[in-house]
């Protein structure tokens, strides 16, 4: 037998069963998709350390401003 060309299609017979049933299982396959890269820290956290930072910048600037008051005074 030859090979089949591009242009040649295999025809083969449809066999259908005389007796019982015919049955057709889907075999559910996996699709892999590209990662997806999630933040180390969320926005919120973000958010609240750079509040956190201003809270302590503020107070040490306070600190400051006294202890300059009181070694002037």
């Amino acid at each position: 037998m030859s090979e089949p060309t591009e242009n040649q299609m295999e025809q083969c017979d449809i066999v259908l069963p005389r007796q019982g049933l015919l049955y057709q299982t889907d075999a559910l396959n996996y699709i892999l998709c590209k990662p997806k890269l999630i933040p180390l820290k969320s926005v919120t956290l973000e958010k609240l350390e750079k509040m956190q930072k201003d809270a302590e910048i503020k107070v040490k600037e306070s600190q400051e401003a006294e202890d300059s008051l009181n070694a002037s005074a």
